[in-house]
């Protein structure tokens, strides 16, 4: 159900999870590091280099996305480096979804 991610044994009820939901992942994965947490969402930031042609040098950008953290792993803290993976609309923000630590 959740492609190449390993299941979680503790159970939830979480509609919008891939271990016990169904939610099919598929799409790009990024690893990034928790900036915000809220109920049920994280903000998961990464940082990345862009060249800037002028001065042929590259910038340091961070980019992020906000992720759906289910029930059945939500130990997460702000500062903590996970793994999340696209999965369907979840709301108007959210596309992707937490499926692990690294």
């Amino acid at each position: 159900a959740a492609g190449s991610v390993e299941p979680k044994t503790k159970a939830c009820t979480d509609k919008k999870c891939p271990f016990h939901a169904g939610l099919s992942i598929r799409g790009r994965s990024f690893v990034g590091e928790i900036t915000r947490k809220r109920d049920k969402t994280v903000k998961v930031e990464w940082l990345r280099f862009k060249r800037i042609p002028k001065y042929e040098r590259y910038a340091k950008v961070k980019s992020g996305v906000f992720a759906h953290l289910p029930e059945c792993i939500s130990s997460f803290d702000i500062g903590d480096k996970v793994k999340i993976s696209e999965c369907r609309p979840l709301s108007r923000t959210k596309h992707f979804v937490v499926v692990g630590r690294v």
